[in-house]
């Protein structure tokens, strides 16, 4: 397997100008991503059990590694809901994958979104991760919409290491995330 772009230009360009840029004298201090998840929660499988199957199929394909299924936690009769029983799909990307899943997120998934005017710069926690959510799987250019059983939503977070928002919103900023124009605050 051939170094992933984003990780070559992270490494020669961004390490350098995080660097200089935020005044830090070791390089281990700089912001770097340490994972990427994709969470897909599937309520509708607790009257089909088809319904992880398929899914776990689309995100196979979307991530390109299997997907776990998780369970919930705790029962809730208002929901029908049993302690254990599978409720949704998640995948944790680390290394070489999660640098080529990030590029294809910004080079190729996030331009096939209908109106796209940028991703939201307000989605970053205190710590610096960023959560985005798409409302339908369709968008990735592995899923065929004609073998689809039920149109999806999913929801990616980039996990890094930054200590602050400001930090980690520069480096997604320069890997090339495409964010609305108005800065950090607007």
């Amino acid at each position: 397997m051939n170094k992933p772009l984003l990780l070559d230009k992270y490494n020669n360009e961004l390490l350098p100008q995080l660097l200089k840029e935020f005044k830090l004298k070791n390089k281990m201090s700089v912001s770097r991503i340490e994972k990427i998840v994709v969470n897909i929660g599937l309520g509708e499988a607790l009257e089909n059990k088809n319904v992880i199957e398929n899914a776990s199929k689309q995100l196979m394909l979307i991530t390109g590694q299997k997907p776990k299924v998780t369970v919930s936690k705790r029962s809730i009769s208002t929901f029908k809901l049993r302690a254990g029983v599978p409720i949704g799909l998640k995948v944790t990307l680390r290394g070489y994958r999660m640098y080529d899943f990030l590029l294809k997120i910004i080079a190729i998934v996030l331009p096939r979104v209908r109106d796209f005017r940028g991703i939201s710069e307000k989605s970053f926690d205190k710590v610096g991760n960023y959560s985005l959510g798409f409302s339908e799987q369709t968008i990735f250019p592995e899923i065929n919409f004609d073998t689809i059983d039920k149109i999806r939503g999913l929801e990616i977070t980039i996990v890094t290491s930054g200590s602050d928002y400001k930090k980690s919103h520069r480096l997604l900023e320069l890997l090339g995330m495409p964010f609305r124009k108005g800065g950090i605050n607007g």
